[in-house]
């Protein structure tokens, strides 16, 4: 039996540092964070934070060890609704970065608050 994306994402989510916009851009205001937006392109281009850097999902572990070298600097991922997200930050986590978040809250209101 397979097991579902909705599913898995109750397994993995628990592990994960979860947090709302909000306290993600008070942190990344002190702590100088990298703001990643895994959605795809097209999602993107049509709205986005100002500071985001846009690496879509799939791509994620291959282009982030080349941006971001420093395994210890924070950093704090988002996509359309919080799904894409918090796979990406356990497969940040698995890559090695220690100190990984997830912005679960839906991109609009990332939007808004960046």
């Amino acid at each position: 039996m397979l097991t579902t994306a909705q599913d898995l994402l109750k397994i993995v989510r628990p592990n994960q540092r979860c947090i709302t916009a909000q306290q993600a851009k008070a942190e990344i205001d002190q702590n100088q964070g990298l703001l990643i937006d895994v959605r795809e392109p097209a999602e993107f281009e049509a709205k986005s934070a100002p500071t985001a850097v846009n690496i879509p999902r799939g791509l994620l572990e291959f282009k982030l060890p080349d941006l971001e070298k420093d395994p210890q600097r924070p950093i704090y991922v988002h996509c359309a609704a919080g799904g894409r997200a918090v796979f990406s930050a356990e497969q940040l986590t698995r890559l090695g970065y220690q100190n990984v978040s997830v912005i679960t809250c839906k991109a609009d209101e990332v939007c808004q608050v960046f």
